[in-house]
C-alpha cells in the first residue's frame, strides 16, 4: 500500500520549480498565442485592452489605477456612489450595479479586473473565464476551497492571462529568498514558519479596536436590522450568500472580513500574500494534513488568533515539510523565546544548515555570525515588470504570469484548509482529488456552501 509521502511525491513528482515553470513558459508562449482567443492582440504592447472593472472603491480603486493605462470601458459595483467616484476619472465607461448585466456586454470589453469582496470573487471571475476574458482577480481567488478548484479547472481550460493580487509576489526580496532556498544556502527545509499580527476577527485586540474605532465589535450576529445607505444595493452586495437584513457591522471592508459568510478572517486575506513565499520556494500545492488550535470557534465569525499546521511530502528532490500559520497573539516558539529577531509578521525556513528570515521587503540568514562572508547565489529569477503591467502584458502576448489561477488556486485552497481545520476541530486527511477529507466528513460543510436562489457556479 503507498504510504502518504509517496502519494504526495507522485501528486508533485512533476510541479516544476517557479524558475522553471518561468523558462517552460516562455518557451511555449508563441504556441499559446497561437491557439489563444481572437481578444489577444499579438505582441504590439501598444494596443490598448479595453478593460472592464468589477468592484470599483477600496482595492479596486488601487486596482483601477494599476490598469489605468488600458481603457476602461465599464465600471461595476454594487454601490453608486463608488462607481460615480471611479466615473469622474473615466466619464466614458458604461457604470453598472450588477456584473450579470455587465457580461451581456462582454463584446465590449477584452478583460476583467475583479475586486469585489471575497464571497463573491468566484461568481465575477468564472462568468469571465466562461466568456475567454482575461482575468485579474485580488486576493483570495475565492470564498471556499471548492470554489478555488471550480476557478483554477476553469482557467485551465482557457487560453486567456489571469493573475491573483498577490502584489508582494512582484517585489524583488521575494525572488532572492526563492534563489537562496533553491541554491540550498540553508541546506534542506523540512519546516517553515509564517506569522502575521494583524488579527480581523472575533474578539479583536485593543490595537484593531483603536486603528478601526468606526467597526462595531459586536461578537454576534445583529438581530435588528438597519436602514441600508442611499445608493447600496443590498442585495447585491449579498450575492450568493446567506440572506440577512443590512447592518453597519459587515460595510464598508474591511468590517465585512471577520464574517464566515463573506470572508474567512485574517488566513484568507493575508495568507495569500505570506504563504505565498514559502509555496513558491518549496514548490507546495496540496498538503497530506492540516492541524490547527486556537479559541472556540465561533458560528459566525473568524478568529482573531489561531494557527494552521500543513504536512507536505517529498516534491522532487525535495524533502517532507511541515508549514506552521500563526495569526494574531499566536508566534512560533523560536520568536517567543528569542531565539530569531522578533518581527511583527515573517516567514522563517528552517534547513539543516542555518535558518532564512523573510518579511516582503528584506531578509536575513541565521544565524548571521556562521553566514559572514556568505557568496550568495547570482540573480536567475528576472526583476518583475510590475505585477499588474506583467498581467497586462500576458494580456497582450500569451507570455506567462507568475500568479495564475493555478498556482494562485493551490494557494488558495490550502489557505482555507487551515481555516477548514480550525472550524472542525480536528487533524484533517486531505484527498485533494476527491476534495474531500476521509477522515472528518464534517468538514464538507466548509468546503463549499449551498447558494441564494439565482446564483449559481454551476
Amino acid at each position: 500500500m503507498a504510504t502518504r509521502e509517496s502519494r504526495q511525491a507522485k501528486r508533485t513528482s512533476t510541479a516544476l520549480s517557479r524558475r522553471q515553470f518561468l523558462g517552460t513558459s516562455l518557451a511555449a508562449a508563441g504556441a499559446v498565442a497561437l491557439g489563444a482567443p481572437a481578444i489577444l492582440r499579438g505582441a504590439n504592447l501598444n494596443d490598448k485592452l479595453n478593460i472592464a472593472i468589477i468592484g470599483a472603491g477600496g482595492r479596486g480603486a488601487a486596482n483601477t489605477h494599476d490598469v489605468a493605462s488600458e481603457n476602461i470601458v465599464a465600471l461595476c459595483d454594487v454601490s453608486e456612489a463608488n462607481v460615480d467616484a471611479a466615473a469622474q476619472k473615466f466619464p466614458k465607461a458604461r457604470k453598472f450595479t450588477d456584473f450579470r448585466r455587465l457580461f451581456d456586454q462582454a463584446n465590449e470589453f477584452d478583460a476583467v479586473v475583479v475586486s469585489t469582496c471575497e464571497h463573491t470573487h468566484a461568481f465575477a471571475t468564472l462568468a469571465a473565464l466562461k466568456l475567454n476574458k482575461h482575468v485579474y482577480c485580488e486576493k483570495p481567488l475565492t470564498h471556499n476551497v471548492w470554489e478555488a478548484r471550480v476557478i483554477r479547472e476553469a482557467a485551465a481550460k482557457t487560453k486567456v492571462a489571469t493573475q491573483m493580487g498577490i502584489q508582494i509576489h512582484a517585489l524583488d526580496n521575494y525572488r532572492r529568498v526563492v534563489e537562496l532556498i533553491e541554491a540550498k544556502a540553508i541546506g534542506a527545509v523540512r519546516e517553515a514558519h509564517v506569522w502575521v499580527s494583524r488579527a480581523w476577527g472575533w474578539q479583536p485586540t485593543e490595537e484593531e479596536a483603536r486603528r478601526h474605532k468606526d467597526i462595531v465589535t459586536l461578537n454576534e450576529r445583529p438581530a435588528t436590522a438597519e436602514p441600508i445607505p442611499a445608493g447600496l444595493h443590498w442585495d447585491l452586495w449579498l450575492g450568493p450568500a446567506p440572506d440577512r437584513p443590512f447592518h453597519n457591522v459587515y460595510v464598508p471592508g474591511p468590517k465585512w472580513y471577520r464574517w464566515w459568510a463573506f470572508g474567512n478572517g485574517t488566513m484568507s486575506d493575508l495568507g495569500s500574500h505570506w504563504n505565498d513565499l514559502p509555496f513558491w520556494a518549496l514548490r507546495l500545492n496540496a498538503p497530506l494534513t492540516i492541524s490547527a488550535k486556537g479559541p472556540p470557534p465561533h458560528p459566525e465569525l473568524a478568529p482573531a488568533s489561531m494557527q494552521a499546521t500543513y504536512e507536505y511530502g517529498s516534491r522532487g528532490d525535495l524533502p517532507p515539510v511541515s508549514l506552521t500559520w500563526y495569526q494574531g497573539v499566536n508566534k512560533p516558539d523560536l520568536w517567543s523565546e528569542g531565539r530569531i529577531p522578533k518581527w511583527d509578521s515573517g516567514v522563517l525556513f528552517v534547513g539543516d544548515k542555518g535558518m532564512l528570515l523573510s518579511d516582503y521587503t528584506k531578509h536575513v540568514l541565521l544565524p548571521e555570525k556562521e553566514f559572514e562572508g556568505f557568496v550568495r547565489p547570482e540573480p536567475t529569477i528576472p526583476k518583475s515588470i510590475g505585477h499588474h503591467a506583467e498581467w497586462i502584458r500576458a494580456c497582450k502576448t500569451g507570455e506567462p504570469t507568475t500568479c495564475n489561477f493555478d498556482y494562485s488556486g493551490w494557494l488558495t485552497e490550502a489557505n482555507h484548509l487551515g481555516n477548514v481545520a480550525y472550524r472542525v476541530g480536528k487533524k484533517l486527511e486531505w484527498d485533494p482529488a476527491g476534495l474531500r477529507c476521509p477522515n472528518a466528513p464534517e468538514a464538507d460543510q466548509f468546503l463549499r456552501r449551498e447558494y441564494r436562489p439565482g446564483w449559481s457556479l454551476a
